[in-house]
């Protein structure tokens, strides 16, 4: 009777909470009709493993030149305060083209690998299925990695069979691409369902043979060039802008995905970008990547497609420790910029990331905004642009980046969560961070067995404003702030969205408290 005279309250107020946050209207969260009658094309370019110190347009310290991305920036508008979802790929990838948080998902931490199977069912609404929706042609071009179904023969791949519940269930009418990270066999091109080559050997490099370009034993094709896999990918998506050209001109404009792997591991930069940085190999590939996006924006610029194209520039999370943080500190740089933590962390290093976003045609250059963002805004803010309405179902999680690319402070995004890849959970409210973790939640230090070991508390809070390096825990000197937010985080978690609109159901159980800690 003690436990249930105690919760009652707290039950009462999750309850209002609730029907608060999921009936009243958020703001920036509705559909805008955007005033040109032409959509624009649009480019998503997501990089693998960039941090936010790694390009000048988010760290003015920056030592890897970026003078592409730096125009891209000059042309458009510089997000400083986005993040991704998750600290690691598959569940930002998952984020991203759902509009709908990761951990809601049946993946709670970690990620896929090259023979996982397809982790979004065809029911689940993506950016291919709003864009299609709208009438455009949609591909996906680069790394996938989030599962798709090879036909298996025992325990082996029989990579002359077609592949199923790809990105084609996903909502794109094409893709091309591989299956995982580029470290992660098998090292197979498939075009729409279908291998382009059969494999005809294993292959692969270990740490101790090339501490940068390592990459995992495993069956490789005679097309497939690990060197090569980056440009190769540019070249097929420049191709792609070339032939949909006509198409945009004439009224049915294009949709393309494109999920970079690099600068993540096999880190192998080709001339003239091998050795162009004078730090090390991590510090070129980022060159290249940027190199590329200078070629993509002039492929745009010929096929005159310029001013009605919106392309968005971002990362998945963090930047790896593989990039060696070591040498490039020697060298002046920190790819986390002035942020805590790494790839994979629940600190801000992990998850705040480089978010550009160019649109000559509606988007004035050469600013930048404080306002509040996530990867998972993307699904509403395309569906603000195409005119569509909001359906219960897709871009649960996101709030429309349209007024804000057209002058406003904010999206009405007030809250974020944010999720690492030990399944750690941190949330936001204003310039206040909950952290849900003794630790870093994954893989810098101190790491939550190192930081239990020492005795550090269950939970951690920042704030931000004062403290952007996540230095100071004020979880002792504060318990009603902790409290608080708990109740938000357990609102947003229980109402299955964090926008406006009807309750939906997670795909799993959800928990998110740290041992020893009660509402």
């Amino acid at each position: 009777m003690k436990r249930r005279s105690r919760l009652a309250p707290f039950s009462r107020w999750i309850g209002m909470a609730i029907v608060s946050i999921c009936t009243t209207c958020s703001i920036g969260s509705a559909a805008e009709t955007p005033e040109s009658s032409a959509h624009p094309n649009v480019i998503v370019v997501m990089a693998d493993d960039l941090g936010i110190g790694d390009v000048s347009p988010t760290n003015p310290d920056c030592k890897i030149k970026t003078p592409h991305l730096q125009q891209m920036a000059d042309e458009g508008l510089t997000f400083l305060d986005a993040h991704t979802p998750s600290s690691v790929c598959t569940p930002t990838r998952y984020g991203l083209l759902t509009g709908r948080y990761n951990w809601r998902s049946r993946l709670a931490r970690g990620v896929l690998n090259g023979t996982s199977e397809h982790l979004i069912p065809a029911d689940r609404p993506t950016l291919g299925h709003l864009m299609q929706a709208a009438g455009y042609h949609t591909a996906m071009i680069g790394k996938w990695h989030l599962g798709w179904d090879w036909h298996m023969d025992g325990k082996r791949i029989d990579f002359t069979q077609p592949v199923k519940n790809g990105p084609d269930i996903n909502g794109f009418d094409q893709y091309y691409g591989h299956c995982g990270s580029l470290d992660m066999p098998p090292y197979v091109w498939v075009d729409t369902g279908r291998v382009t080559a059969q494999p005809d050997r294993e292959e692969g490099v270990t740490k101790k043979q090339d501490a940068y370009g390592w990459y995992r034993n495993g069956p490789i094709s005679p097309d497939f060039k690990i060197d090569e896999v980056l440009p190769h990918l540019f070249d097929k998506s420049m191709t792609y802008v070339k032939e949909r050209a006509a198409d945009a001109k004439a009224g049915k404009p294009f949709f393309l995905y494109l999920p970079l792997p690099a600068p993540h591991t096999p880190i192998v930069p080709v001339p003239p970008y091998k050795d162009a940085s004078g730090m090390n190999p991590y510090a070129d590939f980022v060159m290249q990547v940027d190199a590329h996006m200078g070629q993509l924006f002039a492929t745009i610029k010929e096929a005159g497609l310029d001013e009605n194209t919106l392309v968005i520039f971002t990362s998945d999370n963090g930047c790896s420790p593989e990039a060696n943080f070591r040498v490039l500190k020697e060298h002046g740089h920190n790819p986390s910029g002035r942020y805590r933590g790494h790839k994979a962390d629940i600190y801000e290093g992990g998850h705040r990331v480089p978010f550009i976003a160019r649109w000559p045609e509606r988007i004035e250059g050469g600013r930048t905004t404080d306002a509040l963002a996530c990867l998972t805004d993307v699904y509403a803010t395309l569906e603000a642009i195409t005119g569509q309405e909001k359906k219960a179902l897709g871009g649960e999680d996101g709030f429309s980046l349209l007024p804000v690319f057209e002058g406003a402070e904010t999206s009405g995004r007030r809250t974020l969560i944010s999720h690492s890849i030990g399944g750690f959970f941190a949330i936001r409210e204003g310039s206040w961070k909950l952290c849900l973790s003794s630790g870093s939640g994954g893989w810098s230090a101190p790491n939550e067995g190192a930081a239990k070991r020492q005795g550090l508390p269950p939970m951690q809070l920042f704030d931000l404003k004062a403290d952007p390096a996540e230095t100071n825990n004020l979880v002792a000197t504060h318990p009603e702030k902790v409290q608080s937010m708990l109740r938000l985080l357990q609102v947003e978690v229980q109402c299955g969205r964090c926008t406006e609109g009807e309750l939906l159901k997670n795909d799993r159980d959800i928990q998110f408290l740290p041992d020893g800690v009660n509402l």
